[in-house]
């Protein structure tokens, strides 16, 4: 599977469970650990937990290795590490407060189509 069709896997996961504000950023240029960083909101805890249960499952499914999944006791800020894909699913508060597009340098691109999912070129 190459990177373009795991980045959907993983899109589509996170629009199955209703995640808000799904940002792509492409981290190649800068980092050797992954390639794509994916940060989505959930609106609870419980729903961040699902979130990244329901990512997991759907690697697992597509015969990807789910490295690890830390952060899910709190649920504010679940990471399920993909290898080549990291996600961060974030309540909007811790979100904000972190502001990890900001930290990779993401500059935001525009969607190429109304409600599409943000893609950032790092």
């Amino acid at each position: 599977m190459d990177i373009t069709q795991f980045e959907q896997l993983v899109v589509s996961a996170l629009e199955d469970v209703k995640a808000k504000d799904i940002q792509v950023i492409n981290t190649t240029r800068l980092t050797s650990l992954f390639d794509r960083a994916i940060v989505a909101s959930g609106d609870s805890n419980r729903q961040t937990r699902a979130l990244a249960r329901h990512v997991a499952d759907k690697a697992r499914e597509a015969g990807l290795d789910v490295v690890g999944i830390e952060g899910e006791g709190t649920g504010e800020w679940v990471l399920v590490d993909l290898g080549a894909i990291v996600v961060h699913i974030m309540q909007p508060a811790t979100r904000s407060y972190y502001n990890l597009e900001e930290l990779w340098g993401a500059v935001p691109a525009r969607p190429s189509r109304p409600g599409a999912i943000a893609t950032h070129a790092a």
